[in-house]
C-alpha cells in the first residue's frame, strides 16, 4: 500500500524504523497499563518464531466500551510517557469493542469479552508461545519478557 504522499518507503519510514524501545520493553508497558485499568485475561504472544508481522501480540479484554476506552487510552498514555513512543496506527476508536494500537513490533488489542470470543486471536496464534497474567498480576509474570528485558550486563 502506498503511503499517503506515494513517496517510497524509506529508513524513515514507521516500519522500518529503528525502535527507540525495545519489543519487550513495549509489550511490558502495555501489559502493566492494561493492568492498572483492570483489564482482564491479559495475555502476551510471541510472534517471533512463526510471524515477522510483529514480535508481539498484546491481548485484553473490558467489561464495556467505556473500559475498552480506557484501557487503550491508558496503554498509549503510558507508552507515550514513559518510551516517548506514539501508536503508527490506532484502529477501532470509533465502536470501542476491539480497539489496536500498533507500534510496528508490538500490536496491542483491547476488546469487548464477545468480539474476543469472536475473533479468537490467541488460537489463530496457537503455535507461538503466549502467557496470561494472573487477575492482580503484572508484566513481571510473562516470563519470557522478563528473560528478554535482561540485559547482557544482569549476568
Amino acid at each position: 500500500m502506498a503511503s499517503p504522499d506515494s513517496s517510497p518507503s524509506t529508513a524513515e519510514s514507521p516500519t522500518a524504523r529503528a525502535p527507540k524501545n525495545t519489543g519487550p520493553a513495549l509489550a511490558a508497558h502495555a501489559v502493566n497499563a492494561m493492568a492498572e485499568k483492570k483489564a482482564h485475561d491479559i495475555t502476551v504472544i510471541d510472534l517471533r518464531e512463526v510471524s515477522s508481522m510483529a514480535d508481539f501480540f498484546v491481548i485484553g479484554s473490558g467489561d464495556s466500551d467505556l473500559q475498552v476506552r480506557a484501557i487503550a487510552r491508558g496503554v498509549s498514555e503510558r507508552i507515550e510517557e514513559q518510551c516517548g513512543e506514539q501508536p503508527w496506527k490506532t484502529e477501532g476508536t470509533d465502536h470501542l469493542r476491539w480497539v489496536v494500537l500498533d507500534y510496528v513490533d508490538v500490536v496491542v488489542h483491547v476488546f469487548l469479552p464477545s468480539r474476543r470470543e469472536h475473533y479468537r486471536i490467541e488460537r489463530l496464534w496457537g503455535e507461538a508461545e503466549s502467557e496470561t497474567i494472573s487477575p492482580e498480576g503484572d508484566a513481571s509474570e510473562i516470563d519470557f519478557l522478563q528473560e528478554l528485558r535482561r540485559s547482557p550486563d544482569d549476568e
